[in-house]
């Protein structure tokens, strides 16, 4: 068994309340975890109105099908044009 987690850090310049946040995260966490059926939460900045960090968690037989599952998750989160990936980070889990 291989598990990875991969942490994004974003910007969204655009939002101008918690709730403009939440509309613009609500797709990306959503749609990760319809899509590639990882575990997606945000995780960080939860109370700033531009700034958010996004955390993403994959299990898979193979440390290959996890690379490739959050290789995906990251070019799904920079399709977003309304927000700016400042960081993303991949940590892995040894049994």
């Amino acid at each position: 068994m291989h598990a990875a987690a991969l942490r994004v850090e974003l910007h969204l310049p655009q939002a101008r309340s918690l709730k403009e946040k939440r509309a613009a995260i609500k797709p990306i966490v959503d749609g990760s975890r319809h899509r590639f059926g990882v575990a997606a939460a945000e995780v960080g900045n939860l109370e700033a109105w531009q700034r958010s960090e996004l955390a993403f968690a994959a299990v898979a037989s193979s440390a290959g099908h996890v690379t490739d599952v959050l290789d995906s998750v990251e070019r799904f989160v920079w399709s977003f044009p309304e927000v700016e990936v400042l960081s993303c980070e991949r940590h892995w889990w040894e049994p």
